[in-house]
């Protein structure tokens, strides 16, 4: 995606609602080009058209939840890619972090197979040059992913290094928490099948919690999210031997 989407957006998260002219004003690029970034971005989800305007939606699907803070999950996503080698198998799991990691790998990367339960992911990278292997499972429509004893069962057949998540909260006696049992208990399945875990998400995270058990915090081998990360957060993970790597959120 290109710089002029990721500024766009964080135009579109700071107003929700704009009119294409003032867009065009504060890209200093045409209405016409601003027209045509809107409907790539649009085919993705990342925000709905109007006539003479485009507006981010407050729902809380995937897509809506992809286009906020999205310049920082871009840097985070871009800080994980480095982590992976060209010809590597890698297992991602879905969310915002996660998607925009996958995209980065299928189009900066050679000979990448990528191994997940969202059927968002695969949509959205389905023009890359990924090779992808979908899990199969009972979907979940608001995430867009597969779920249940379908998806732990095929994921038993695959082994990789690495397995990429995301997280709905954490807490210092918990660890790290979602918020939907059962797409919880699936990622615990597909952890089973990897080496290391490697957290992806936007500090903010770190002062909400889910009702659900994701991993004990000692289960964990990277964090990579922003320099907004809580200072006792930050302690405690490294206390726990992670290596956290942080993006500037500026």
């Amino acid at each position: 995606m290109t710089d002029r989407y990721t500024k766009l957006l964080e135009i579109m998260n700071k107003n929700k609602r704009i009119e294409v002219s003032k867009l065009a004003e504060l890209l200093s690029v045409s209405q016409v080009t601003v027209r045509k970034d809107l409907d790539a971005l649009e085919a993705k989800g990342l925000l709905k058209r109007g006539h003479g305007y485009a507006v981010i939606t407050s729902s809380d699907d995937i897509n809506s939840r992809l286009a906020l803070n999205y310049d920082i999950k871009r840097k985070i996503a871009r800080l994980a890619s480095e982590l992976v080698s060209d010809g590597e198998t890698v297992m991602i799991e879905s969310g915002s972090c996660c998607t925009l990691l996958a995209e980065e790998l299928a189009y900066n990367k050679k000979d990448i197979t990528i191994i997940t339960n969202s059927i968002f992911i695969a949509s959205y990278i389905r023009e890359g040059n990924a090779k992808l292997v979908l899990l199969g499972g009972d979907y979940q429509p608001e995430s867009q992913v597969l779920v249940g004893p379908l998806t732990r069962k095929c994921v038993k057949d695959f082994f990789v290094d690495k397995l990429f998540v995301g997280t709905d909260g954490y807490d210092f006696k918990i660890g790290f928490t979602g918020k939907n049992l059962m797409r919880t208990e699936t990622v615990k399945a597909m952890a089973e099948s990897a080496n290391k875990i490697l957290i992806l998400t936007e500090a903010s995270k770190f002062s909400e919690r889910g009702v659900v058990s994701q991993f004990k915090t000692e289960e964990v081998d990277y964090v990579l999210t922003d320099t907004n990360i809580p200072e006792e957060a930050l302690e405690n993970l490294k206390n726990k031997n992670i290596e956290v790597k942080m993006i500037s959120a500026d």
